[in-house]
């Protein structure tokens, strides 16, 4: 199941595009966010020390929870591992749902979704004050290689989609826009990015860290109106960071 940024900032634009008219403000203040060329690919060491999570059920405890996350947000529960209901269809007629180049459509999609082959995965999500969203996935690979290669290729995909556009499931256009950020080293091998989505006028800003801990790879997305802070972003980098790194109990 699939509840990331993009996907949940697609069902605020209206909200926020209503908003912005009523105060006859821009509403576009993440359309002017900054954006810089992405940074030199990244390369993690193959032979990373650290054991996998094999149990889901762990892995998901050693993510972020509330008490880790800025005051005022709230968890926000999966609908098919919380709340019981059925998969969401990918094929029903009624998504409109599209990117061009289509590969784009993978971007900030989870770790394990962007490459197979993980023992464990799994996410979380969060929402805050002002529309704000911080969310977290995380893939406990086999050894330290298969986490290297999953980090090569969330890397890969970002270079083929700096600048794309789609719509979102109600036909909608949508532009992205995809820039590097600066961000102090985290884990064994870290890379930051910015994703900017705008449609209708109105702009949200995800920035974003993907961090190889041992044989796992975790990222995490801060979606907003505006950037958020750096400082708050870095330290909930090294927290997430620092509850994946002792090695699962068994």
């Amino acid at each position: 199941m699939r509840r990331g940024p993009v996907a949940a900032s697609c069902s605020l634009f209206a909200v926020l595009a209503l908003s912005a008219c009523s105060s006859n403000a821009s509403g576009d203040a993440g359309g002017t966010a900054s954006l810089v060329p992405l940074g030199p690919v990244v390369t993690a060491a193959p032979d990373a020390a650290g054991t996998p999570f094999a149990d889901p059920a762990a892995l998901k405890a050693a993510l972020l929870d509330v008490g880790d996350l800025p005051v005022g947000f709230t968890p926000v529960p999966d609908p098919e591992d919380d709340l019981g209901l059925p998969p969401a269809s990918e094929s029903a007629d009624s998504d409109k749902s599209s990117t061009d180049p289509a590969e784009c459509g993978a971007v900030l999609s989870p770790v394990a979704d962007q490459r197979a082959g993980a023992v464990a995965s799994a996410s979380g999500w969060f929402t805050g004050p002002d529309f704000a969203t911080i969310d977290q996935d995380a893939a406990s690979y086999g050894t330290g290689a298969d986490a290297s290669q999953a980090f090569a290729v969330v890397q890969d995909r970002l270079a083929g989609c700096t600048e794309y556009a789609g719509t979102d499931a109600d036909g909608v256009q949508v532009q992205y826009r995809v820039g590097g950020r600066e961000q102090q080293p985290a884990g064994d091998a870290s890379v930051a990015f910015r994703l900017v989505t705008t449609s209708e006028g109105v702009s949200l800003v995800s920035d974003v860290v993907v961090v190889v801990v041992g044989s796992t790879v975790t990222q995490l997305v801060a979606t907003g109106q505006d950037p958020i802070d750096a400082g708050v972003f870095g330290d909930l980098t090294s927290t997430a960071v620092s509850k994946l790194a002792p090695a699962p109990a068994g």
